[in-house]
């Protein structure tokens, strides 16, 4: 009886928030209860509860069952589990980022305030700078730009910050050449958006988001997909602290700094720790320390065609690749994507054999026995069949070739009166057996 009580209660809740939810904001889980990935989320959703409720925070945060209600979950989009939305009014916006506490909250914040903030002072302003690596400011008054502005806003605010300001609350050692314009923050500089240049303000928001510099993951890889910029990555060994490992990661933090106006618009640089990802995205074996470029909206990668001892060879590799001279592997073809194929299913093997080999020789051996049972019956039934159908045929040929012999003999002429005694056939033989 509690059970189905506590079941009448969670249901009469799930109708509830869905006739009212747009009177609030809610920050909503949807999950699986068989779902690994839910489960490990389930104490960090807790603690993002807790922190919400003691801040004061209006937002309101909520765990749905999607398959219970999946009608719910459908109206909503959700295609995977877990699943975490920010619902405000009739917007829904995806969490796409770590799943972390920190991380969490932040995205919960930014995207149920203002879509655009207002920065009144230089105090606020420079408030702003020591609160955010990344933030996008627009400058100036009404005007299409400040529209396409918005319009980029609505679409991008899970993913970075965007405020306007006055053109007197600018720091001094931002020069303007002309006004309206809209600037992104980061790396303790600027960059101003140039429509000749930068084509749509939209994607050079989605490119300019990330710091120049980054320690890369395979969740931030796949995030920089969206960028369309080369990924230069140093793939070293954090825990070792011999000079080839640090050094090629100062050299590309050396290149990510001093040559940032040079290629920030077409690279973006950082370091990895370890190279099981990245051997698992080319399908090759990277040894380690290596810089590897990569492709990650067509798959293409670059390695190294020389050796790496300062900025300047890093530099020079870099324009190479620019200029076409270092020719590019990989990719997505029709012949990469079925070696991949073959790659994906002989990963998915070898790791089911290392974590269960009881577990791998059950779900791969049961199914190869009763296959060589199957085939071993066929080759049997073929083999006799065989046998017989080939018996069968020499015994009617002896017997063909004995019938042309006995007509022989009955045909043959007499001499005199002499009686020639008849020569039994076959198949007098056979009925005198019978008898």
């Amino acid at each position: 009886v509690e059970i189905n009580m506590q079941r009448f209660v969670f249901s009469f809740l799930c109708f509830r928030f869905k006739d009212n939810r747009k009177d609030d904001i809610w920050l909503v889980d949807f999950y699986a209860p068989w779902c690994g990935h839910c489960k490990k989320l389930e104490p960090i959703w807790n603690e993002v509860g807790l922190e919400m409720k003691s801040i004061g925070s209006p937002v309101k945060v909520g765990k749905m069952d999607a398959t219970s209600y999946s009608s719910i979950a459908s109206e909503f989009g959700v295609r995977g589990y877990p699943t975490i939305k920010l619902l405000k009014g009739d917007l829904a916006y995806n969490y796409r980022g770590p799943r972390t506490k920190d991380d969490i909250i932040e995205f919960a914040h930014r995207v149920s305030g203002a879509l655009i903030r207002p920065l009144p002072s230089q105090q606020m302003f420079e408030h702003v700078q020591k609160r955010h690596r990344v933030f996008f400011v627009y400058i100036g008054g009404e005007s299409p730009l400040k529209e396409k502005y918005i319009d980029a806003a609505s679409e991008l605010i899970v993913y970075t910050y965007f405020f306007s300001a006055s053109e007197e609350v600018v720091p001094e050692y931002v020069t303007l050449k002309e006004m309206p314009a809209v600037l992104v923050f980061k790396d303790e500089t600027y960059f101003i958006y140039d429509e000749y240049e930068d084509g749509d303000l939209s994607s050079w928001i989605n490119r300019e988001r990330f710091q120049n510099y980054l320690t890369v993951d395979g969740f931030l890889l796949y995030e920089l997909g969206d960028t369309g910029k080369l990924v230069a990555i140093a793939v070293i060994d954090e825990k070792n602290t011999s000079i080839e490992h640090t050094r090629l990661k100062s050299i590309i933090q050396e290149v990510a700094r001093d040559y940032r106006d040079q290629f920030h618009r077409d690279f973006q640089f950082g370091h990895m720790d370890g190279n099981d990802y990245i051997n698992t995205l080319l399908m090759d074996e990277l040894k380690v320390p290596t810089v590897v470029v990569l492709n990650t909206s067509n798959q293409q990668y670059f390695l190294l065609d020389r050796q790496i001892k300062n900025a300047e060879d890093m530099v020079q590799f870099i324009n190479n690749i620019l200029d076409g001279t270092v020719e590019a592997q990989g990719g997505d073809s029709i012949l990469q994507r079925l070696k991949r194929i073959v790659f994906d299913a002989k990963s998915t093997i070898v790791s089911i054999f290392k974590s269960s080999p009881l577990m791998g020789c059950f779900l791969f051996g049961l199914p190869l026995g009763v296959v060589s049972i199957m085939c071993y019956g066929i080759y049997t039934a073929d083999t006799d069949g065989g046998y017989i159908e080939e018996r069968y045929e020499v015994s009617k040929s002896e017997i063909e070739s004995q019938e042309p012999t006995e007509e022989s003999k009955e045909q043959e002429p007499r001499s005199g009166d002499a009686l020639v005694p008849t020569v039994q056939g076959p198949k007098d033989v056979l009925e005198k057996k019978k008898d």
